[in-house]
């Protein structure tokens, strides 16, 4: 086991914008939860290609004082429990990802329960410090001015916009008719009258207040079934923490669809080429990952990790409200057998904390990126944890996936790497620059805080 000094304050996420709301936050006194709550707000205005207040996730919780950990599920839920309303069918779109036309499903019957403000409110009212008002500003104020679209989502974009400028989504993000690119403004009209009412009213407005009814008409008269007692009953869920042991240290998050934890566990102690593809196969369907994280730590040692997402935007957006809902019924790898009406959906987001021997910690992070998750953070944590790299390097380092009996391999692989999997019977498939269908890591541990490349990421300290 490597011995890796103690981590220092700051942010990393997946916006410039949003990083620097997450430490203006830390430099007023606030908590990393404070900061944390901040920052994903921050991205429901500047990274709307992700995520929004429409959407879902989860948060990880380091506790310094108590060396504790804990996760809170505030993902999406199923419809439907008001019975009154059958959802009709859901609007196909075919979006292109890796080169290769894959179908969606938008439209009102695809939005389930969102949760993106009552686990912003939760994880606030439990680790904040700071007025809930205080928290929302800065996003505020961002609604308000608009932000500038980085280069690397305005990339995302152009996969997406068969369902992002669907609808009244074409006046965001392809003003004019011509889609944003990077270094446009995106600006969403009415948005600062969601944030100003979640200021003033918390959470409740979107659940039982002033913009319930408003959600519940918009996806109804979209052919959706949302009813209020669907909004009315949500509630944040605290999930069971899973562990696993890497070099040493003590990995923590919760259990995933794609079993991160549980991977980490069945590494080998020789972690080959070879035997980490076999680790990170993946059966499953490469969807686009329209995610986003913000990871921080506190002066204290606190650290929060919160991952959320809207899948692609169901294209139906809150008139004056200037906010699009989640389309997570229409992702079909995220669709099981046990879905009914009030029951919480699957997910393959893993926000985690890395933990030394002696309680300390080492690392928090979580990524973007569907299905590609797992690959992205275990290539993280190995550069950290096993190879001594810092955040920066390891979060940048090129990465592979496989899926099925082919290797998804970005530029700069090492070549003898790739012959190895070839020699073990491995089809390649060499990528021709990055990319954020590699995931979308933000991490801060070990030589600092770090954005994703591949997401136009940044990382930023709080003593820098």
């Amino acid at each position: 086991m490597s011995t890796l000094g103690p981590v220092v304050p700051g942010v990393a996420a997946a916006h410039p914008a949003t990083a620097e709301v997450g430490l203006r936050i830390l430099r007023d006194g606030g908590t990393a939860a404070d900061a944390a709550v901040a920052a994903v707000l921050a991205c429901c205005v500047a990274e709307t290609i992700y995520t929004g207040l429409g959407g879902g996730g989860f948060a990880t919780y380091f506790d310094a004082s108590t060396g504790s950990v804990t996760c809170l599920d505030f993902f999406v839920s199923v419809p439907g429990t008001d019975g009154d309303v059958t959802a009709g069918p859901m609007v196909k779109v075919d979006v292109f990802f890796g080169g290769m036309p894959q179908v969606y499903e938008i439209g009102g019957a695809s939005v389930a329960v969102p949760g993106v403000p009552a686990g912003c409110g939760e994880v606030h009212r439990r680790w904040g410090r700071l007025p809930w008002a205080s928290v929302v500003a800065p996003a505020l104020a961002l609604a308000r001015a608009g932000v500038v679209l980085p280069a690397a989502q305005a990339r995302t974009l152009i996969a997406c916009a068969p369902a992002l400028a669907y609808g009244d989504g074409a006046a965001v993000y392809a003003p004019g008719g011509r889609l944003l690119e990077g270094g446009d403004l995106l600006v969403h009209p009415g948005l600062a009258t969601a944030l100003e009412g979640l200021a003033a009213e918390g959470p409740a407005a979107f659940y039982t207040g002033a913009f319930a009814q408003t959600m519940i008409d918009a996806v109804r008269d979209a052919g959706g079934a949302l009813g209020p007692r669907d909004l009315a009953s949500y509630r944040v869920e605290e999930t069971s923490v899973d562990h696993a042991t890497l070099n040493g240290y003590r990995v923590r998050a919760r259990h995933d669809l794609s079993r991160t934890v549980d991977t980490i566990a069945a590494l080998p102690p020789e972690i080959t080429p070879v035997a980490l593809a076999a680790a990170l196969r993946d059966q499953g369907r490469q969807r686009i990952g329209d995610t986003t994280n913000v990871s921080v730590v506190d002066s204290d040692g606190n650290a929060c990790v919160i991952t959320t997402t809207m899948g692609l935007g169901a294209a139906v957006w809150l008139p004056g409200l200037g906010v699009n809902l989640n389309s997570m019924l229409g992702e079909g790898e995220l669709i099981t057998a046990d879905l009914a009406p009030g029951r919480r959906m699957s997910s393959n987001m893993c926000p985690l904390v890395v933990i030394d021997g002696q309680g300390r910690l080492i690392v928090a992070a979580g990524s973007a990126g569907a299905s590609r998750i797992r690959t992205a953070l275990i290539g993280t944590l190995l550069g950290v944890l096993v190879d001594g790299l810092d955040v920066a390097a390891a979060v940048n380092r090129p990465r592979f996936h496989v899926v099925g009996d082919t290797v998804q391999a970005e530029p700069g692989v090492p070549a003898a790497d790739l012959a190895a999997l070839a020699g073990a019977g491995w089809a390649i498939n060499q990528w021709a620059e990055m990319d954020h269908y590699f995931g979308g890591v933000t991490a801060v541990g070990a030589g600092g805080a770090a954005g994703d490349p591949r997401r136009g990421g940044v990382g930023l300290l709080l003593d820098a």
